[in-house]
């Protein structure tokens, strides 16, 4: 393939976004993480150097629209300074977290950065005498509950057309409906790429028009687990587009499963994690891997395991400053009871009392409590289990599942 022009196409930076619940667990950590938005950034502008790229385009959620911070406005604006000083331009349009942001009023980029307004515009350009028209809109407020797409013109006749979009396609789990479309609308537009943003998730769709939604490029949490990159597209005389994933995540999530059927001794399930650990490090190609380990299977030792959690995360995390280069996010327990100790008398009991009676999310009292406790925090931790009702309700679920685990697995050790 004789290349004609190349871009980069990312979206979903989150520059500088707040870590939450990680930062409280493990200061380390936090800041290997903190720091790692703004270093994927670095990364994004050094490969469009390398590659020397036609353009970089960007599209949507460069940062949240809690950061306040102007700093994080300096730093955006030097790696454009950077870009453009080498001739690339760069295309931006501005998601739901960018509309809100006080940043987003106060930045100023270079004269070479293009960023799209609220209503929907068209550059046509040259890239390396080959003619390209750049459609975009940008969102003018934090909610998009109708689809943007009847706003673009249509594609610019001899020329190569990209479309920007930041929108939740189809829907996906965890993510807002925003600027809702289909596929096939966006594949009969006569567009030849869609660049699109918003789903943290990678995903392609070849077809008449290539639509890539590339994915967040460093994930922040287990969330956002596997691998992260951005897209590199070449294009040739004739229109054909190739793509390559390249990765510039600094840290990679990942949730790691750990056999613990018929275990009944703790030093064992100690080595078992030990040897999950050292294998995941070894197969890991990156820089850093942050892991969840997930003790799964039938043990005896299930009950122990629930009330010893602390210990298990302090083993795993001694074992994994002896490897070096992976961290511990936290670790979880799925373990059930062996068939040689069931429980019995008043364990047993409640037990059955906690699956009859347990709290679930929705439950007046627990939204009253919930209600109270994030009023009472201080502003900058109130997100800390969560920016979205999804994020929430899943997070309260996972603790009072944890928090009955606990509970049962004491009363067992007494009986």
């Amino acid at each position: 393939m004789i290349v004609a022009f190349k871009f980069v196409h990312t979206a979903d930076i989150h520059l500088d976004s707040p870590l939450k619940s990680l930062a409280l667990r493990d200061p380390g950590l936090a800041e290997l993480i903190g720091n790692a938005t703004r270093t994927a950034l670095s990364r994004i502008v050094d490969l469009c150097i390398s590659e020397e790229v036609q353009a970089l385009v960007i599209v949507g959620d460069l940062y949240d629209d809690s950061q306040t911070s102007m700093k994080t406005a300096r730093f955006l604006a030097q790696e454009m300074e950077r870009l453009t000083a080498t001739g690339i331009p760069a295309f931006l349009t501005r998601g739901n977290h960018d509309a809100s942001s006080k940043i987003t009023r106060e930045l100023v980029l270079p004269d070479a950065i293009k960023v799209f307004s609220g209503r929907a515009e068209t550059v046509e350009t040259t890239w390396n005498d080959h003619a390209v028209a750049v459609h975009g809109i940008s969102f003018r407020l934090p909610h998009a509950p109708e689809s943007l797409l009847d706003h673009f013109s249509s594609p610019v006749p001899s020329a190569f057309n990209i479309g920007l979009l930041h929108t939740s396609l189809g829907g996906a789990p965890g993510h807002d409906p925003y600027a809702p479309c289909a596929l096939i609308d966006l594949q009969q537009t006569g567009f030849d790429y869609w660049a699109l943003g918003h789903i943290h998730k990678r995903a392609l769709y070849p077809g008449p028009t290539t639509v890539v939604m590339p994915g967040i490029p460093q994930g922040r949490d287990i969330g956002e687990a596997g691998p992260k990159s951005v897209t590199l597209v070449s294009v040739d005389d004739g229109g054909v587009v190739s793509l390559e994933e390249r990765e510039v995540a600094v840290a990679q999530f990942e949730r790691l499963a750990v056999n613990c059927n018929t275990l009944s001794e703790w030093g064992v399930l100690v080595d078992a994690l030990k040897q999950a650990l050292r294998t995941a490090r070894r197969e890991f190609k990156g820089e850093n891997l942050i892991v969840r380990p997930v003790l799964e299977g039938q043990s005896s030792l299930a009950w122990r395991a629930n009330r010893d959690a602390d210990l298990l995360r302090g083993e795993a995390q001694s074992i994994a400053e002896q490897i070096g280069t992976i961290w511990i996010d936290k670790v979880e327990i799925t373990l059930r009871p062996g068939e040689a100790r069931k429980p019995v008398g008043a364990v047993r009991d409640m037990i059955a009392l906690v699956a009859q009676n347990s709290l679930k999310v929705g439950d007046p009292r627990v939204q009253a409590e919930m209600d109270l406790i994030l009023k009472h925090l201080p502003r900058e931790l109130r997100g800390f289990i969560g920016d979205s009702e999804e994020q929430v309700d899943a997070a309260l679920n996972d603790a009072m599942e944890q928090g009955a685990k606990d509970i049962l697995a004491r009363l067992e050790e007494a009986e």
